[in-house]
């Protein structure tokens, strides 16, 4: 009798712990360059649970990454780019939508490292995001001298904390767009993804000349407890 309690104890315990959710959520987004790995930040709730809704309802796939600016970011999540007639070559992309925005969640501890994925939006008091549209930074490194210039000038003034200092001059990224866009998630894998993506040729307002398609794929409970013992 007590063999038999403890092994229903041990299986109750191994149940309970398959059965508990992961830290965190991760999507793949895959393409003809490669594919990354992104873990979607739990600071910003609103836009993780956006994401994840749009991903499990295919919005993403087939839609292209329509933006792209070597040394600064690749844009993507455009609806309007999976449809035939809007992605003619002439055709301007990057104004579709899903009818809605989110609430900024500007957080002090995100910020625009290399590799991040941020939200894109239009010009608006409150810095909305954009529904569905976002992008995943490359950026560049910066010296002491021209953070500093960026402080002064497209920062008015604001400080860069020291340890993103550090970042920015170590690994790199795209200091002028914290706290103006907001930043949800960050690559755990696949950076040269992006680095191909970005480095294309392009037209003059930046739109890849051949197309670059994307599937966007939210991981298993299973796949995202793994990545956690292993990132975390």
């Amino acid at each position: 009798m007590k063999k038999l309690i403890t092994l229903s104890l041990l299986l109750l315990t191994i149940i309970t712990a398959f059965a508990k959710p992961p830290k965190n959520q991760y999507v793949r987004i895959k393409t003809t360059y490669g594919d990354c790995i992104i873990r979607l930040y739990n600071e910003t709730p609103l836009h993780r649970d956006n994401f994840i809704k749009l991903a499990k309802k295919g919005l993403y796939n087939g839609t292209l990454f329509h933006r792209v600016i070597q040394n600064f970011m690749i844009q993507g999540g455009d609806p309007d780019s999976k449809d035939p007639e809007k992605t003619k070559f002439d055709a301007e992309l990057g104004n579709g939508d899903v009818g809605y925005t989110v609430p900024a969640e500007f957080r002090d501890s995100l910020f625009h490292k290399r590799g991040v994925l941020a939200a894109a939006r239009e010009d608006n008091p409150k810095k909305a995001s954009s529904g569905c549209q976002f992008y995943i930074t490359e950026g560049k490194r910066f010296t002491d001298g021209k953070l500093d210039t960026l402080e002064k000038t497209r920062l008015k003034g604001r400080k860069i904390p020291a340890w993103q200092r550090e970042w920015y001059k170590s690994v790199g990224g795209v200091p002028h767009l914290d706290q103006n866009y907001t930043v949800y998630g960050e690559l755990v894998s696949g950076i040269d993804m992006v680095d191909r993506i970005a480095a294309v040729k392009k037209d003059e307002c930046d739109r890849p000349l051949a197309d670059v398609p994307m599937t966007v794929e939210v991981l298993s409970k299973k796949a995202c407890r793994q990545l956690d013992k292993i990132l975390f």
